[in-house]
C-alpha cells in the first residue's frame, strides 16, 4: 500500500512505573512525547481503571496532546487522534475523537448512533457538546475526517472485512508476530496480514512489531504500524522518523 505509513500508539501506563501518580505522569508526558513526533492517533487503553479514574485520566490526556501541539513548530500541523478503548461514553464525555473497539465490542454503527444522539440531544445547551462537535470536526493525518473515528481489534481476515462492512474507521489485526511477552501464543502472520488487507479499510498491523520487522508489514498491505512498547520503550521520535522511512 502506498502512501504514509500511519502510527497508532497504544497505552500502558502500568508498565511505565510502580506507583499510580507516576503511572500517571509518566503516561502523559509519553502522550505528549508522542504528539510532537508526529503519531497519528493515540488510544487509551487503561481497562483496570473505574469510570471516574478514566475519565479524568482521558481529559489529562486531551491537554496534554492539545498543550504539545500548542508548542510544537511545523511540520506536524494537527494533533494525533485520542481513541478510548471500548467506553464510548468516556469519549463523549471529554472531548476525545473517537472509539477503539475490541473485536467482541458493540458495532462501529451503534457507536455512531450513540454518538450522534448524545450531540444533538445536547447541542441546544452548547456546552460540552458543542465543545465535542468543534472537536470533531477536524480532520487527523491519514485517517478519513469524520468523527467519531473507530478502531477495531481484528484477529482474522474475516473479522477485518466484518468491522469495515459495519463502518469502522479501520481495523487493528494483531498478532501478527509472536509476541515477547507471550511465547508460544500463536501469531497469524504475514500471509494472514495481506489477506486482511483487501478490505476496503486502513489495516494496521499489531503484535510482536519491531523496526526490524515493521516494514514487511507495510510490504505486505498494512497502512500502517499499531504498537504498545515500540514507542512506550523508546525514543518516539526516532521510532516515528526510522518508520516513515520505511515507506
Amino acid at each position: 500500500m502506498s502512501g504514509r505509513c500511519l502510527l497508532y500508539y497504544i497505552t500502558d501506563r502500568t508498565a511505565l512505573a510502580r506507583d499510580e501518580t507516576s503511572r500517571r505522569h509518566r503516561l502523559l508526558e509519553k502522550i505528549a512525547e508522542a504528539t510532537r513526533a508526529g503519531v497519528d492517533c493515540i488510544q487509551l487503553r487503561e481497562k483496570d481503571l473505574s469510570t471516574r479514574e478514566l475519565e479524568a485520566l482521558a481529559r489529562e490526556a486531551v491537554s496534554a496532546i492539545h498543550e504539545a501541539r500548542r508548542l510544537t513548530p511545523e511540520p506536524w500541523p494537527m494533533a494525533p487522534a485520542l481513541l478510548v478503548n471500548s467506553r464510548t461514553d468516556v469519549a463523549l464525555a471529554t472531548g476525545a475523537d473517537g472509539i477503539h473497539l475490541r473485536s467482541d465490542d458493540i458495532s462501529p454503527q451503534q457507536v455512531k448512533a450513540i454518538w450522534t444522539t448524545s450531540q444533538v440531544g445536547t447541542a441546544v445547551n452548547g456546552g460540552l457538546a458543542a465543545e465535542v462537535a468543534a472537536a470533531s470536526a477536524a480532520p487527523t493525518r491519514g485517517l478519513p475526517g469524520q468523527r467519531p473515528l473507530i478502531g477495531v481489534s481484528c484477529h482474522s481476515p474475516e473479522e477485518v472485512a466484518t468491522a469495515a462492512a459495519n463502518g469502522a474507521t479501520f481495523a487493528v489485526f494483531a498478532p501478527v508476530f509472536e509476541k515477547r511477552e507471550a511465547p508460544g501464543t500463536q501469531s497469524a502472520g504475514l500471509a494472514q496480514l495481506h489477506e486482511a488487507c483487501r478490505a476496503p479499510i486502513p489495516v494496521l498491523a499489531l503484535g510482536g512489531i519491531t523496526v526490524q520487522n515493521a516494514n514487511s508489514c507495510l510490504e505486505a498491505g498494512a497502512a500502517g504500524i499499531a504498537a504498545i512498547r515500540l514507542f512506550q520503550e523508546n525514543d518516539i521520535t526516532a521510532i516515528v522518523r526510522t518508520l516513515h522511512q520505511a515507506r
